[in-house]
């Protein structure tokens, strides 16, 4: 599973953080309250997410959306989180972590709405990208606010609440999504999964404003920090990578596809190139150059991208074959990722506590598990049947995989780099996590709709071979990884 926050537990705090402040007069400053507040909104964030993972079969029915399209409600969030991922932890600094947060959570509660109200797949996607900004902007203040109101053990509760609500939240999103389809509240279908949000956003706006402290005033020179050329150049080569994998397929990949991936290459070099001559020029770039140069920040990024395009992958082309070659409905779509989320979360929170001996292998483990059980997973369904206890023991490996794959590869490159580096790293790494996850379902989902289509039907045993086929194709993605993780990080 993944997670819509830029940075793991226990990471450093978006860019300027500052140590724990004061009280501030006509605030309420009680650390408990603030806590309870910025969690809340992590919570709703990271729920949405995979509440529509869940929900997507049903909008694709009522909307009559194509696979494409279907791809493009998932995607069309993950496109502008992860490019805004850094520029929102910037903002905060500039402006105020409180006044940035609160701006965020009133833009994403808006677009819940609008998401909940669209009549079309075009508007739906319209209203995701911008619930997408919304989440951006609001959830890298959650560990800055964190880092600068908590001390000493404080911090380190404040931190493990944290943890927790990324370990539950997928989980409780599986089946809040389906209880919430399934139950079809007033003859509105799916629009619940995003309606929810709307009280939610609202009750937390107005609490915010008065338990989150006011910001101090921030020091002019600190505007060198937003790097818009940089956010432009990156915004371009992700969506020109982006949408090509998604709609080539299904309009049999005319020429303009193919100048659009090759227009995204293009913008890629010239933002490496752009974000090289800033550093050189003691500016702040979008994605420092030293920071990648760093050893094992590299790796790391191989291997982040990999377990998150896999779990993107995963998920999307599951929940298509379980919900519409199994027939099965949202409720138990949802209850059926229910040992993926909830092994993914404890393993994410206790494999520190494991033996010392293990620590150096947890990483190649973790992908070779993730390998064999993706692939468990498509043999368990490979004859368009319920697998039973099968098919259950190989999803909660998969979320042992991934939880081993992942975690400890962030932990792990954030705790090398040096501290004036940590909250460039972490905002690199965090994006790298969410580009990942866009290009699993854009590329994965591409080739379990290709292989559906050449096969030319839609039941269950069709649907099943498509399965295997994506299933095969995400366990060749997790063996690089493991691959990858047996390579030692350079001194």
């Amino acid at each position: 599973m993944t997670t819509t926050t830029p940075t793991g537990p226990g990471a450093a705090p978006g860019p300027g953080s500052r140590p724990a402040s004061s009280r501030t007069p006509g605030t309420d400053n009680r650390p408990g309250r603030l806590l309870a507040i910025v969690l809340a909104a992590q919570f709703m964030a990271l729920v949405d997410a995979f509440i529509v993972n869940v929900a997507v079969p049903t909008i694709g029915a009522e909307l009559h959306a194509t696979g494409a399209g279907l791809q493009l409600v998932v995607a069309g969030y993950a496109i502008p989180y992860s490019v805004l991922l850094i520029t929102g932890a910037r903002l905060g600094d500039l402006l105020g972590h409180r006044r940035v947060h609160l701006a965020g959570l009133a833009l994403f509660t808006a677009a819940s709405l609008a998401c909940g109200l669209a009549q079309g797949t075009g508007q739906l996607i319209a209203f995701r990208m911008i619930q997408g900004a919304g989440s951006a902007v609001m959830i890298p203040q959650v560990l800055s606010l964190i880092q600068r109101h908590f001390t000493g053990e404080a911090r380190g509760r404040a931190l493990g609440l944290y943890s927790a609500v990324l370990a539950t939240g997928a989980a409780v999103g599986q089946v809040l999504g389906g209880l919430l389809v399934s139950a079809d509240l007033f003859g509105t279908s799916w629009r619940p999964v995003f309606l929810v949000n709307v009280p939610v956003g609202v009750v937390l706006l107005l609490l915010g404003a008065r338990v989150l402290p006011r910001d101090d005033a921030r020091a002019p020179e600190r505007a060198h920090r937003l790097d818009l050329p940089g956010l432009v150049l990156l915004g371009a080569a992700v969506s020109l990578l982006t949408i090509p994998l998604v709609l080539g397929q299904e309009k049999d990949w005319p020429l303009w596809s193919w100048l659009s991936l090759a227009a995204s290459a293009v913008l890629f070099a010239l933002f490496s190139v752009y974000e090289s001559r800033v550093a050189r020029r003691g500016g702040t770039p979008l994605i420092a150059p030293r920071v990648l140069r760093h050893p094992g920040v590299g790796l790391a990024v191989f291997r982040i991208m990999a377990a998150m395009a896999v779990n993107g992958g995963f998920l999307f082309v599951l929940t298509l074959h379980i919900q519409g070659g199994l027939g099965y409905s949202a409720l138990r779509a949802g209850l059926t990722f229910a040992p993926t989320a909830v092994v993914f979360g404890l393993v994410g929170l206790t494999w520190r506590t494991w033996p010392a001996s293990w620590q150096r292998v947890l990483i190649p483990a973790g992908f070779a598990l993730t390998a064999v059980s993706v692939a468990a997973v498509g043999l368990a369904l490979r004859d368009g049947h319920e697998a039973g206890f099968r098919l259950y023991a190989a999803l909660a490996a998969v979320g042992a995989g991934l939880a081993l794959s992942f975690s400890p590869t962030l932990t792990g490159a954030l705790a090398t780099v040096r501290p004036e580096d940590a909250a460039d790293a972490s905002g690199l790494l965090a994006t790298v996590a969410q580009l990942g996850q866009l290009m699993g379902v854009a590329a994965f989902g591409t080739l379990f709709l290709n292989r559906l289509e050449s096969l030319g039907a839609s039941g269950a045993y069709t649907s099943s071979d498509a399965l295997l086929v994506c299933m095969f194709a995400l366990a060749a993605t997790a063996a690089a990884g493991a691959v990858s993780g047996l390579v030692r990080r350079r001194r």
